[in-house]
């Protein structure tokens, strides 16, 4: 009989909620063990697990003994500085949601972490594992006879509210392009599979949050913008990002094209944003349509209504969680998506982010 594998979590805000939520659908497993600050948030995670130990700092939360493996969920600028305390105190695997850190200032030091940790960092790019996007990335290849162009388009709702604000601000985010884009610039890296060489960008904050003032600021995060990445080999691929579009069907549409066909997947945003009154909500869909001979084909991708209950991520935070745990289990050697992958991610969200402002290319 398998042994239940303990989790110790760092933040238990909406997002950690939804770990919390995908954590329980495993077998032999339990969140023993959570550092939360904010008391409403305790509560919130008290209600999903039960019976759970609360710790009063994450030294303490180290110091159980239990726990086997960690999820962090902190906000964003808190991510760098809590990898280093783990390590420093004890390196357990842990799955580190994304971005892995919000100042370049920053990158030495984790860089130095990531190599002399014993313990594997998973940081968490959720994107690869929703199922329309997981068939996308097995067959892009096939279909596409080699990626030449991707497209990825994100038409959806605003920043959500979090706890302190945190994430209407770009020194607290790294910036949109950084806190929410992290994610298409892994699946670009990871799809076309050479290095990033050039990122060029064009973005405002145009309608969201101009309205709002915390602590006598207005927030300053971007909210709409397109983003050029060339690629080693010729291949570019672009993001379309506008976070004021919520009324869509789909809420992301990818679409990788080359010289044998184009594949498109079309992902839906989470099913408690759509109206009852439409009916079901929207199902996951891919599209092959090859050049010859032309039979474009349509597929159907349905999400396990219980993953779909389970969080706002088309079920992939369950399918992440189940291969992060052969890893802590030693069932995989290595983590689906390294600290490289992480680092990479964020970097070129950096680089979007100063292009954005200076209006001039940025040279990875």
């Amino acid at each position: 009989m398998t042994e239940t594998t303990r989790y110790g979590m760092i933040g238990c805000g909406m997002m950690g909620q939804e770990h919390l939520k995908n954590i329980a659908l495993l077998p032999n497993t339990a969140v023993t063990t959570i550092y939360e600050p904010d008391a409403d948030m305790r509560a919130a995670a008290a209600q999903i697990v039960g019976d759970v130990t609360f710790a009063d700092s994450i030294d303490a939360l180290l110091d159980d003994p239990q726990i086997d493996c960690l999820v962090v969920t902190s906000p964003n600028h808190c991510h760098a500085a809590q990898l280093r305390q783990i390590a420093a105190k004890r390196p357990l695997p842990v799955l580190m949601e994304k971005p892995l850190l919000t100042d370049p200032a920053d990158i030495p030091a984790l860089q130095a972490v990531a190599a002399t940790s014993p313990a594997p960092i998973w940081v968490a790019m959720e994107y690869r594992y929703m199922p329309p996007i997981a068939a996308l990335l097995n067959d892009a290849q096939a279909v596409t006879g080699g990626i030449k162009m991707l497209t990825i388009r994100e038409h959806r709702f605003p920043f959500l509210t979090k706890v302190g604000d945190w994430n209407r601000f770009n020194h607290q985010t790294g910036g949109t392009f950084v806190e929410k884009c992290c994610h298409f610039f892994d699946l670009m890296r990871v799809m076309i599979g050479t290095r990033p060489l050039r990122v060029m960008a064009s973005a405002a904050q145009s309608v969201n949050h101009l309205d709002e003032i915390y602590d006598g600021k207005t927030p300053d995060i971007l909210d709409n913008g397109y983003v050029i990445v060339d690629f080693e080999g010729g291949a570019r691929a672009m993001l379309e990002l506008c976070m004021f579009a919520e009324g869509a069907r789909y809420q992301e549409t990818i679409a990788a094209m080359g010289a044998a066909g184009k594949i498109e997947a079309f992902v839906p945003g989470p099913t408690r944003f759509w109206p009852g009154d439409l009916g079901d909500a929207p199902t996951p869909m891919l599209e092959i349509s090859p050049r010859s001979p032309k039979r474009p084909e349509t597929r159907l991708i349905p999400v396990d209504p219980d993953l779909l209950a389970a969080g706002d991520h088309n079920g992939s935070t369950f399918y992440q969680h189940q291969r992060f745990l052969e890893v802590v289990r030693g069932q995989r050697a290595l983590p689906d998506v390294s600290f490289e992958d992480g680092l990479w991610a964020v970097q070129m969200g950096m680089a979007a982010q100063k292009s954005a402002a200076t209006g001039q290319a940025v040279m990875l």
